[in-house]
């Protein structure tokens, strides 16, 4: 058997949090057995359903990686196979049409309520061998109802939950196609994972109580239903119903931020599985190691810190041409232009230990691609004064006949200065970080002077002596 998943979104919304992972372990899973994983858009709800939220969930699909093998599906092309399933099923006496009315379906519904019942369809269009069905009112177009069955049980034997058992009677008539002729979203679903030979049915637990609908549906159409598997919800990390204020964001947000792709589905792969205490792995780790066994049936908590944890260790060790691509995208999403500068891969290298996020190495790494406008005003309080301007007039003559401007020699000219002045090197570097890079943080000052360059860093050293003569 070939494994085929499929991550079949709504798209009312951007790509979430849970979205994502459901997607993420639906790819893994099929990419471990050697199979196949398909995207399936299911904008049956066509009130709800915009472009704009299909293009999202596209961007963050690229984004991360997570690469459908066929072609995208809409549900809104094949409602001429949905139409064709049901008329076949009418036929075959497993579908019914229901005449009752919103009037009606809502009196039976207070009346159940009112006797303390649970409220369900009672069946009253169903045909049944000696039963006489009301009579055809004129100008209602009916539902078509799925005859369920009243006896048995259907089995489910959840790959994350378990074994978990419904009973038939408990089960209503389900529509299947609304008055208008739309299918519904339960109908659809059965359907598509029909045709496409889904295998495995990976998502969130939210979906527990469709599915012993659709094994019905799937029994009654004679195929043979897919595993399940329903993954628990994540939290925030106060234990609440994950929300903004926990992390609950767009995944192109996380982009935003400074998340690297595979920092992110990394993360993602451990709200809920775990492979001993292993905490990081590389794309084909979780490839090769993701199972059902370790995932757990409780829901997980999402911590913001460690995300940012995961990241940075992700900044630290990711191949240079990985993160230079998104340094890139950071860059110009500030309007830097990488190339009014040094290298992206050779900033990334010295920025990558103190940067937990590509924002903040772009916000910091500014000063590379473009002009200083201003310092850091308690920096510059701090290390921009009349001494220091002496200091920077000085060095920037020594650093100015340099035969070649390297980092060994600008290394080596700076301690020179200070110890032949007998300064303490802080005296020295913290006055050329605040001229050169507008704040007294920067990579180590030899890094930093050769990465921007000879003449931006004389003319920096000479802007800062003019800024402090003019202040004082």
């Amino acid at each position: 058997m070939t494994v085929v998943t499929r991550f079949a979104p709504s798209p009312t919304g951007f790509l979430h949090i849970g979205g994502a992972r459901t997607a993420l372990f639906s790819y893994l899973y099929a990419k471990r057995f050697g199979g196949k994983f398909l995207l399936r858009i299911e904008d049956t709800d066509r009130e709800r359903s915009t472009q704009e939220a299909v293009d999202a969930i596209f961007e963050g699909m690229k984004w991360l990686g997570l690469h459908s093998d066929f072609d995208e599906i809409y549900q809104t092309q094949r409602f001429d196979r949905y139409k064709a399933v049901i008329a076949q099923m009418l036929e075959d006496g497993t579908a019914y049409r229901c005449y009752c009315s919103r009037e009606e379906l809502d009196q039976l519904r207070a009346e159940q309520q009112a006797r303390k019942e649970k409220p369900r369809y009672d069946g009253r269009w169903r045909p049944e061998p000696g039963k006489t069905l009301p009579p055809i009112p004129e100008g209602v177009e009916p539902v078509i109802r799925f005859k369920n069955p009243t006896e048995g049980q259907v089995v489910l034997n959840d790959l994350v939950k378990g074994e978990i058992v419904f009973d038939n009677k408990e089960l209503d008539d389900l529509i299947i196609a609304r008055a208008d002729g739309t299918p519904t979203y339960n109908f659809c679903v059965v359907v598509d994972d029909w045709d496409m030979g889904i295998t495995h049915v990976i998502r969130g637990d939210d979906h527990v109580n469709n599915t012993p609908r659709q094994i019905n549906i799937l029994r009654a159409l004679g195929a043979t239903p897919p595993q399940y598997a329903h993954v628990a919800m994540i939290l925030g990390s106060d234990g609440a119903k994950l929300s903004k204020r926990h992390g609950a964001l767009g995944v192109m947000e996380y982009r935003a931020m400074g998340f690297l792709p595979e920092a992110m589905l990394n993360y993602l792969v451990r709200l809920g599985w775990s492979h001993g205490d292993q905490e990081l792995f590389t794309r084909q780790e979780m490839i090769e190691k993701f199972d059902f066994d370790h995932v757990s049936a409780s829901p997980s908590r999402f911590d913001m810190e460690k995300a940012y944890w995961v990241n940075h260790q992700y900044l630290k060790t990711a191949d240079l041409d990985e993160v230079a691509g998104e340094f890139d995208w950071h860059l110009r999403q500030q309007n830097l232009d990488p190339a009014n500068g040094p290298d992206i891969k050779d900033v990334i290298v010295q920025q990558r230990e103190r940067c937990r996020t590509l924002l903040e190495m772009a916000e910091k790494s500014a000063f590379f691609y473009a002009d200083l406008t201003g310092y850091n005003e308690k920096d510059a309080k701090k290390h921009l004064t009349a001494e220091a301007a002496d200091v920077l007039t000085a060095l920037g003559a020594e650093l100015a006949a340099l035969s070649a401007w390297e980092a060994e020699a600008i290394h080596t000219s700076v301690n020179g200065f200070a110890e032949a002045r007998a300064l303490k090197l802080a005296k020295v570097a913290q006055p050329i970080r605040v001229a050169c890079c507008g704040m007294a943080v920067s990579p180590p000052i030899d890094q930093t002077l050769l990465l921007l360059g000879r003449e931006r860093t004389l003319a920096r050293l000479r802007a800062a002596v003019d800024f402090v003569r003019q202040a004082g």
